[in-house]
């Protein structure tokens, strides 16, 4: 038994000396075009950079110039929010920071970088505020 368990081992070729197999196809073609696979994967990291940049970086650079805009267009007497939730009146403006009065006779100064928003510009709501107050003047409305 055990000499022809060895027998059977050695007449098994060696798979260094194989010949090469057919492809699966079975007609032996031309192996497939490696180029064709960088193509496919080149345009599939196009299309993944297409994607964040419409989705991603162009409506952060929008909201970007949008609060750049709202930054330079302030002036005194504007009610605004800072990103840190202080709500304050314009009072005085310089290139780098902004003087708030927060309550009577108290005043504080932050950078203009730290205002979030506009709400009011000469006592009329911005934005938000514009909803708001139209939600407070339907709400004052019914209940009367």
């Amino acid at each position: 038994m055990q000499a022809t368990l060895t027998q059977a081992f050695l007449a098994q070729p060696e798979a260094t000396t194989s010949a090469p197999s057919a492809p699966a196809g079975g007609g032996g073609g031309a192996p497939p075009d490696p180029m064709a696979g960088c193509a496919t994967q080149s345009g599939l990291l196009l299309a993944m950079f297409a994607i964040f940049y419409f989705l991603l970086i162009r409506p952060q650079r929008k909201q970007e110039e949008e609060h750049r805009k709202m930054i330079a267009s302030l002036r005194k007497g504007d009610v605004v929010r800072t990103r840190g939730g202080i709500r304050g009146e314009v009072t005085a403006l310089d290139d780098r920071e902004v003087t708030l009065e927060v309550a009577d006779r108290v005043r504080i100064k932050v950078l203009r970088s730290a205002i979030a928003g506009v709400e009011e510009r000469d006592g009329k709501p911005v934005g938000d505020g514009e909803a708001k107050a139209k939600a407070k003047d339907e709400g004052e409305r019914d209940g009367k």
